[in-house]
């Protein structure tokens, strides 16, 4: 399979296997929510500091990982991750406490930042850059696809083994993913004495086009987190829906944004082919997820009707799911391979300071409001446009980045 054609296809599927295992195992707190805050006497603000306790960590590491990346290779470097994440997310089985989840998920995060700095530099190591924004969107779908399985697989175990034992078994997949990872990936080639070197933060900081890419994330991917973390709950205080009924609408969205993830890396992927220059095809596809994300909006005005509420928020991740395909190919369409794992760990540290500010902070608003998910989403839908005027604001032209 190593000297295979299709080689970069097969590496493909890792990569979208890593990312799925990566938001099973994200999902399982989310999911448990309504159960442990019974169980263990959380409120909403407990909560929104576990989630933050993930984003500290992810936030911390993501600038590191990408420096890790580009220093060690994906091969080592992604087998590495996956396997401290994994003991991480068993490691939740031995919770009891909102502080010890908390401890948890800091080392989830840990392990976890490094899947898109490995996942995007192995894309640009073995795509052209017609097939990236494909290839990205196909393994980014993984995150739904996760986020499909857990609301199936965790009700069963916690009804049947307790809620212990859905950490304990997702945390397990990411072990046989790294068996199958070390055999198919070939072994790189050592660092050669006149590779470039790594990329300073300081001067990343001064390129237009990273901070474009950083200012982006910080925006956007704190909706993301919302929809992963909060969803579960909405739908269970908004609805009535148990740990069983939570199962449907939650596979129905994050079907949908599946379908937007490998749609919206298609759409610039098709416009280029065209014939259309990277930045209107890049920018013409993340416009046009940017305005479907403006349903969820919506989502307060039919607060008696589940499934149109399930049909909007479908509509946004969707689009989610397709900016986030571009918005990370984005990043190797502006800069030179060396220096990719750099780059989108930068970016992946703006997203997870935004996740960190906007979790507690959706937490204390949800307590003192009693619920109030309305101007919640309302942020959540705003934030895609804002994002692409301060990218063109920037970056008007893609141009590569001489760094």
């Amino acid at each position: 399979m190593r000297n295979s054609p299709n080689l970069r296809w097969y590496i493909c599927a890792l990569l979208f296997f890593a990312t799925t295992i990566n938001y099973i195992d994200r999902q399982v707190l989310g999911l448990l929510k309504p159960t442990l805050e019974k169980d263990l006497h959380w409120n909403e603000a407990d909560y929104g500091w576990i989630v933050f306790a993930f984003q500290t960590a992810y936030a911390v590491m993501m600038p590191l990982a990408g420096r890790i990346i580009d220093w060690i290779g994906t091969r080592l470097g992604y087998a590495i991750a996956v396997l401290v994440w994994s003991i991480a997310a068993m490691g939740h089985s031995l919770a009891g406490s909102a502080t010890q989840f908390s401890i948890a998920r800091f080392f989830l995060g840990f392990g976890e930042a490094a899947n898109f700095p490995a996942a995007i530099r192995t894309t640009a190591d073995y795509f052209p850059q017609n097939e990236r924004a494909l290839a990205t969107g196909i393994f980014n779908s993984g995150s739904n696809i996760g986020a499909l399985i857990a609301p199936i697989m965790v009700p069963f175990l916690a009804l049947h083994y307790g809620w212990r034992s859905a950490f304990v078994v997702t945390g397990s997949f990411g072990l046989l993913w790294i068996a199958v990872w070390m055999m198919l990936m070939p072994k790189a080639a050592a660092r050669s004495a006149d590779a470039p070197p790594s990329i300073s933060f300081f001067k990343l900081a001064r390129s237009p086009q990273a901070l474009a890419f950083l200012l982006a994330k910080f925006l956007t991917d704190p909706v993301w987190w919302f929809y992963l973390y909060w969803l579960p709950g909405f739908l269970n205080k908004s609805y009535k829906l148990d740990l069983l009924d939570l199962g449907p609408p939650i596979i129905v969205i994050y079907l949908a944004a599946d379908v937007g993830s490998i749609g919206g890396g298609w759409l610039s992927s098709h416009l280029l082919k065209l014939g259309w220059s990277v930045n209107r095809a890049r920018k013409t596809a993340m416009l046009v997820c940017a305005l479907c994300v403006l349903a969820v909006v919506f989502v307060p005005y039919f607060g008696d009707h589940l499934w149109i509420a399930v049909a909007l928020i479908s509509i946004a991740t969707a689009a989610h799911q397709g900016w986030s395909a571009n918005l990370y190919t984005m990043a190797t369409d502006l800069f030179p391979d060396h220096a990719i794992g750099s780059v989108i760990g930068f970016g992946g540290f703006g997203g997870a300071v935004g996740g960190m500010l906007v979790a507690p902070a959706v937490g204390y608003w949800l307590d003192f409001s009693h619920g109030a998910y309305g101007p919640v989403f309302i942020f959540a839908g705003a934030m895609y446009l804002i994002a692409l005027g301060v990218i063109h604001l920037i970056s008007p032209r893609f141009e590569k980045a001489h760094i």
